[in-house]
């Protein structure tokens, strides 16, 4: 059975600070370009879902606790 992983970005909080962008080893996350959340921040954004190992740094050095990483067996 295949681990899967979802990884989700409170858009509305996230204040576009980047701190999971450099915390993430496989460097799959950004600041989404071309979207605005309400306080006119750049939300954070996941590149490729299927690369992330779920190791939670992201969501550990997130100042605002926007992340959730769900780890399915599927």
């Amino acid at each position: 059975m295949a681990k899967v992983t979802k990884v989700t970005f409170n858009v509305d909080r996230c204040k576009g600070c980047s701190l999971c962008v450099d915390a993430c080893p496989k460097k799959i996350i950004r600041l989404a370009p071309e979207t605005m959340n309400s306080k006119g921040f750049h939300p954070a954004e996941i590149t490729d879902q299927q690369a992330c190992t779920a190791c939670a740094f992201c969501a550990t050095m997130c100042p605002d606790a926007c992340i959730t990483i769900e780890k399915e067996v599927g």
